[in-house]
């Protein structure tokens, strides 16, 4: 079955840097593009970047462009967010699912309705 595991998160100064990883299982990796999401509690899970399975092009929501790198190791089934310059307001769990092209969408819609546990990121002083 389809799984997504990620982790890296943890506890970071404002300012500072983590680098995320999802380990994925269950499909054909390198045929899907990939999104980093991400939920506050109490809020609606939002898409962070994507990386498409081709070109390997990335897209990011305007709120970290500059500050996150997402990448891609298709030979380790993997997906990274490099975060750098973080801010409290980048305080979330972070989740990543496989990515399907819609017409109407500016991104990659998510593949599967399997999510992981996701890594929590706590950005404080």
């Amino acid at each position: 079955q389809v799984q997504f595991v990620e982790s890296g998160g943890g506890l970071v100064q404002p300012g500072g840097s983590l680098k995320l990883s999802c380990v994925t299982s269950g499909f054909t990796f390198k045929t899907y593009a990939m999104n980093w999401y991400r939920q506050v509690p109490g809020k609606e899970r939002e898409i962070v970047a994507s990386i498409t399975s081709t070109d390997h092009s990335t897209k990011y929501v305007d709120s970290v462009k500059g500050r996150f790198t997402i990448s891609r190791d298709n030979a380790k089934n993997t997906v990274y967010l490099q975060m750098n310059s973080l801010k409290s307001e980048d305080t979330a769990v972070y989740y990543c699912n496989a990515g399907v092209p819609h017409p109407d969408m500016e991104y990659p819609l998510a593949a599967f309705p399997s999510w992981g546990q996701g890594t929590l990121v706590t950005v404080s002083s």
